[in-house]
């Protein structure tokens, strides 16, 4: 198995992989596909997973692909399935996972901050947030819904996590490559979590993304949409008491705005009977990666 331990200078890099410094660190500001340490003279220190996924990106280069597309292709697969090599390590995923709630649930945040620090130089913020924190923030929710974790818990975990993910959504640069992307919590929806796991993972897609949070006024909507003018709008329900008020709003926006892209996704969403999920199909997005894939790539 690949040591995760930093141990390589960007020189020796450099020579590994075949990629000029210059243009490594270019990668790294612009796709963020992978995130360096850097050592107490503010040097970067990579391992041997970043060794991995740079080879990858590099043998499609030499194949004609751009940057732009061998990141997307990274992104978007498991490329490594050879071999059962794959770039990445789901044990890993899991440990790190585990070990951010033990840290959570402790109310020790300087450990989870580090636990954090450390995934960002492992992983894409994408990969961080879908397949660290997404699995997280459901075995909080089951922990507390069995009374396992007190209300206190479950409030400094989000407000930790809610936190990060902003700032890891404010640090991704809009490129306006694709439509234009409204996200907003469904009436009523005060969890905003999962809604930020998916906008990270919308705008690491290039989309135009216009983040709202948590619920507004039903009758602002309208307002907000015709200003905005977006191709799509996407709305999140955690609780399944919500899911009524959110599908009767999708519906109604659907009449208004014919030519608007709606979705419909969340917790909630999970836990419906087979006729119930019968109404909500029509704008159902998914609950994982490559479901949202196949949605957008079906609205396009």
């Amino acid at each position: 198995m690949a040591s995760t331990k930093p141990k390589y200078n960007i020189k020796a890099v450099s020579q590994m992989v075949g990629i000029q410094p210059g243009t490594l660190r270019a990668w790294e500001r612009r796709y963020r596909m992978i995130r360096p340490t850097r050592n107490e003279a503010g040097h970067r220190l990579y391992t041997d997973e970043h060794i991995k996924i740079l080879k990858w990106l590099m043998e499609k280069v030499d194949k004609g692909f751009t940057i732009s597309q061998a990141v997307s292709l990274l992104e978007s697969s498991d490329p490594f399935t050879s071999g059962g090599n794959n770039v990445v390590d789901t044990n890993q995923l899991d440990s790190i996972s585990n070990d951010l709630i033990e840290a959570l649930l402790s109310f020790n945040e300087q450990e989870a901050q580090r636990i954090m620090d450390h995934s960002f130089s492992l992983f894409t913020p994408e990969t961080v947030a879908i397949d660290i924190i997404g699995p997280m923030l459901m075995k909080v929710g089951d922990l507390w819904e069995v009374n396992k974790i007190t209300s206190a818990h479950e409030h400094f975990a989000s407000h930790f996590l809610r936190s990060r993910m902003g700032m890891m959504l404010l640090s991704i640069p809009v490129e306006p490559i694709l439509p234009k992307a409204l996200l907003v919590c469904g009436p009523e929806e005060r969890h905003e979590l999962g809604l930020l796991i998916f906008a990270l993972y919308l705008k690491r897609k290039g989309y135009d993304v216009i983040y709202l949070g948590q619920s507004i006024i039903p009758k602002d909507m309208d307002t907000v949409i015709r200003e905005i003018d977006p191709t799509y709008l996407f709305m999140s329900c955690t609780l399944k008491r919500n899911v009524p008020a959110s599908l009767k709003m999708a519906e109604s926006l659907q009449d208004s705005f014919p030519d608007l892209k709606i979705g419909l996704g969340g917790y909630a969403y999970h836990s419906l009977s087979p006729s119930e999920k019968e109404r909500v199909r029509p704008f159902e997005v998914g609950n994982n990666k490559s479901e949202w894939d196949a949605w957008l790539a079906q609205e396009k």
